[in-house]
């Protein structure tokens, strides 16, 4: 059987049925991606090698556990991943030691598999939109938006990180939330 023919749920269909070789097919396509999202979350090498190998070996044990209806192969392994990547950080206490995270230094999501010439020239303008959109915030309501989206910190999390009362925290999330929502809207992002 030529595995690199196969579709992606064809593959979970037989590593659920301990197909090695399947396995092998699967890890080809998707280690890079599941790698590089765990490296964007976690910024430490040796921890995203562990989840990467983490992530196929819980493929090899519930891969009867994917539903079709709910996403393709990709996006439930980039789901988990970005999932325990962040369980990693919470469990670890992984912190920034007072560094304050700058949006320069969060890194990129994987892009989009988009085939078509005109939607990856949309998909560019409007990430580069919400580039300078979250370059006009304030640096603490750029800091919190950071650690909760990039880093899966929570606001108490952030509080206790920054010694910050959670009400601080809140507002700031909240303000920022606004203020982006708000600039977005006028470069008709979002709400038309």
């Amino acid at each position: 059987m030529d595995y690199t023919q196969l579709e992606d749920d064809k593959l979970l269909r037989l590593i659920s049925r301990s197909e090695t070789k399947a396995l092998d097919e699967l890890y080809g396509r998707y280690s890079r991606l599941i790698f590089s999202i765990a490296l964007h979350v976690v910024g430490e090498r040796a921890t995203a090698e562990e989840i990467t190998l983490d992530i196929f070996i819980t493929v090899w044990q519930k891969a009867d556990t994917y539903r079709p209806d709910r996403g393709t192969v990709r996006v439930w392994l980039s789901g988990m991943t970005r999932n325990r990547a962040i369980d990693r950080l919470r469990r670890e206490r992984v912190r920034l030691d007072g560094q304050s995270l700058r949006w320069t230094e969060v890194a990129t999501p994987p892009q989009s598999n988009v085939q078509d010439p005109e939607s990856a020239v949309d998909l560019n303008l409007r990430q580069q939109q919400v580039r300078e959109a979250l370059a006009q915030l304030p640096a603490e309501q750029r800091e919190v938006l950071a650690l909760a989206y990039y880093q899966g910190y929570t606001q108490r999390e952030m509080a206790e990180l920054r010694d910050l009362p959670l009400g601080t925290v809140k507002t700031r999330v909240r303000l920022a939330m606004q203020k982006l929502r708000t600039l977005l809207r006028d470069e008709r992002l979002v709400g038309e």
